[in-house]
């Protein structure tokens, strides 16, 4: 397992939130997919501020 850190700036308002919800667009989810698709490894993100 590897730790990248992210840092990142989003415009939220297309979105139910970050954390992923099942029934919502979520921007945890979307980076999470985006990230699988580049390294094509499952990925877990936490988040901090």
């Amino acid at each position: 397992m590897r730790n990248i850190k992210l840092t990142i700036e989003y415009d939220g308002k297309e979105f139910g939130g970050w954390q992923k919800q099942p029934t919502k667009l979520n921007i945890q989810g979307e980076i999470e997919k985006a990230i699988q698709l580049i390294t094509k490894e499952e990925v877990e993100l936490n988040a901090s501020r």
